[in-house]
C-alpha cells in the first residue's frame, strides 16, 4: 500500500482560501522560529515590522507617504508583468524596461522641464517613459515572433543592457552628459525637482496623497476591465491557453504578441515615471528591484489584477517594515524581509498545488502510473 498524487475535481473557494492564509502563516512561524534562534523576540519584532513603527510614532503619516512611494511602482510593475504572463509570454525584462522609462522620463526633465509648465512637462515624461520601455520590451518581443527566440533569456540580459548604460550615464562626466550635475565635482545625478514633480493633495493638517496612488489605481481598473470585457483581453486569454487555438481561430497571434508585450512594458515605463517624478532624481539604485518583486507579486497573485494590490501592499509593509525593525533590532539584518518574502512564495505555491491535487493512499492492488 502507497500513496499517488491524484488531481482534484473541485477545490472550494473556503479551502483554497484556508491554504494560502495558512501558507502566510507558517512562513511567519517559521520566522519567527528564526528570531528566536538569534535571540529576538519575535512577537516585539514582527508587530515592529507589521505595523512599519508607526505606533506611538508623531511622525507616522510621513512614514505612511513613504510607504506609499514604494508600493505605487510595485503595483503597477506587477500588473503589466501580469498582462504579458497572461499570455504565458514570460517578461522577466521589468528591471530594464524601468530603467529605459526612468531614463527617457529623466530626459524630458532635466531638458524641458525648466522651460515647459510643470503639469505638460509630467505628461510628456510619462509618454516618453512608456514609449521608451514600451519599445525596448517590443526588442525581444519581435526576436520571439520572427525567430522563436527564448523570450526569458532575451529579456533578462536586455536588463543588464540597461543597467549598464544607466551606469554609464552616472560616471561619464562629460559636456555632452546632462543627467550629471554640473555643480558637482564628482560624478552624479542632477536634480529637477526644483522644475518637475508630481504633485499631491493634501488630505488633513498633515497629510499629503501622491497622485501616483490615484494612478495606480485607475490602471489597475483599466487593466482589469481591458482583460474582462474587450476583444483584446480575450485574445490574450485564448493564447494564454493554446497558441495552436487562437491560430486556428483566425486570430494574428504574432501582432496580438508584440501588442501585448508593448502594452506590458509601457505600463512599467508609466511606473517608472511616478517612481522619478516623485524623486526628482536619476539614481543607479532608480528601480529598488520592483522589476524581480513584481515576478514574486504576480505570481502571489495568481495574476489576479485585484489580488495584485494586495500582494503587493503585504510586499511593501515587509519590505519597509523591516527597515524599520532593523533600526530596532541590531542582530536583524534588513533583509530578514527577503527571507520571509521568499518563504511566503514557496508556500504559497505549496499551497497553490494542493488546491488543484491532493495525496491519495493506494488501494491494495491498484497501480501507481505517478
Amino acid at each position: 500500500m502507497g500513496f499517488h498524487i491524484v488531481k482534484r475535481d473541485n477545490c472550494p473557494l473556503w479551502q483554497k482560501c484556508c491554504l494560502y492564509i495558512g501558507a502566510v502563516l507558517l512562513a511567519v512561524v517559521i520566522g519567527g522560529i528564526v528570531l528566536l534562534s538569534i535571540g529576538v523576540n519575535p512577537i516585539k519584532y514582527y508587530t515592529r515590522m507589521f505595523t512599519m513603527g508607526m505606533i506611538g510614532n508623531r511622525i507616522a503619516h510621513v512614514t505612511f507617504m513613504n510607504y506609499l512611494k514604494k508600493l505605487v511602482p510595485l503595483v503597477i510593475t506587477s500588473i503589466a508583468l501580469s498582462l504579458a504572463f497572461k499570455m504565458r509570454f514570460w517578461n522577466i525584462g521589468g528591471e530594464g524596461q524601468f530603467i529605459m522609462g526612468a531614463i527617457a522620463s529623466g530626459f524630458v526633465a532635466l531638458k524641458w522641464g525648466n522651460v515647459l509648465p510643470m503639469w505638460l512637462s509630467l505628461i510628456i515624461m510619462c509618454v516618453a517613459a512608456m514609449l521608451a520601455a514600451g519599445l525596448y520590451g517590443l526588442i525581444a518581443a519581435w526576436f520571439k515572433v520572427r525567430f522563436s527566440t527564448n523570450e526569458t533569456l532575451m529579456t533578462l540580459m536586455l536588463n543588464y543592457i540597461a543597467l549598464h548604460f544607466l551606469m554609464f550615464l552616472s560616471e561619464r562626466k562629460e559636456d555632452w552628459n546632462f543627467f550629471l550635475d554640473e555643480t558637482s565635482a564628482r560624478p552624479k545625478f542632477a536634480s529637477f525637482s526644483q522644475f518637475v514633480k508630481m504633485p499631491t493633495i493634501k488630505i488633513g493638517a498633515k497629510f499629503e496623497l501622491n497622485i501616483c496612488v490615484i494612478i495606480a489605481v485607475l490602471v489597475g481598473v483599466l487593466v482589469f476591465l481591458y482583460l474582462k470585457y474587450t476583444k483584446q483581453g480575450y485574445e490574450i486569454s485564448v493564447i494564454g491557453d493554446s497558441v495552436g487555438t487562437a491560430s486556428y481561430a483566425g486570430m494574428n497571434v504574432k501582432r496580438i504578441i508584440l501588442r501585448t508585450v508593448f502594452l506590458s512594458a509601457a505600463l512599467i515605463g508609466l511606473a517608472a515615471a511616478c517612481r522619478v517624478g516623485t524623486a526628482g532624481i536619476l539614481s543607479t539604485s532608480i528601480t529598488e528591484d520592483v522589476g524581480w518583486t513584481g515576478i514574486i507579486v504576480a505570481w502571489l497573485a495568481k495574476l489576479n489584477t485585484g489580488i495584485i494590490f494586495l500582494a503587493s501592499a503585504l510586499i511593501c509593509v515587509l519590505q519597509q517594515g523591516s527597515e524599520v525593525a532593523a533600526s530596532s533590532f541590531s542582530q536583524v539584518s534588513s533583509s530578514f524581509a527577503n527571507m520571509l518574502q521568499g518563504l511566503i512564495l514557496f508556500l504559497v505555491l505549496a499551497a497553490d498545488f494542493f488546491t488543484r491535487f491532493r495525496i491519495a493512499r493506494a488501494k491494495k492492488g491498484e497501480k501507481n502510473n505517478g
